[in-house]
């Protein structure tokens, strides 16, 4: 399955500036799920990380990943409303700098549930090269009623 940005927002919740994935390119539900991230000079990060050396901070290519991997867990039958909070990271190595103009590919595949719990292991590449590589965990929950409609 693929996805492009309008139907993402269908199943997670982020929204711009957050939403951190562009499109998907392949989707497995409740398997895994790919991604793609076009990494643009304009990006709000950019303006202070870091001035005269633009990089894409860590831990957002870890929640782009994270991201990715809610898409496969809430694209599954059965999980429509439905939230998934970043759980934890594990094993998380930083190999290559991520910078605008790159485009940023995000792939992240779910070993093992166990209920509302999911692991998966995340890659995010640029051009083939590793980019980043963890282990991610994730709690699927629902959506909180929202307070501000009251």
């Amino acid at each position: 399955m693929k996805l492009n940005s309008n139907q993402i927002e269908q199943i997670l919740p982020h929204r711009w500036p957050f939403l951190l994935i562009d499109r998907v390119e392949e989707c497995q539900p409740g398997k895994f799920c790919t991604g793609r991230k076009c990494v643009t000079a304009s990006e709000l990060e950019f303006q202070g990380h870091f001035p005269g050396m633009k990089v894409m901070p860590g831990v957002l290519i870890l929640e782009a990943l994270a991201q990715t991997g809610a898409v496969a867990l809430l694209s599954e039958e059965g999980q429509e409303g439905r939230v998934v909070l970043f759980g934890g990271v594990k094993n998380a190595r930083f190999r290559r700098q991520v910078v605008p103009g790159d485009v940023l590919e995000l792939h992240c595949e779910i070993e093992k549930r166990r209920g509302p719990v999911g692991f998966g292991k995340a890659v995010a590449t640029v051009d083939g090269e590793t980019a980043v590589t963890a282990e991610l965990s994730f709690a699927i929950t629902d959506k909180p009623e929202d307070s501000s409609k009251s």
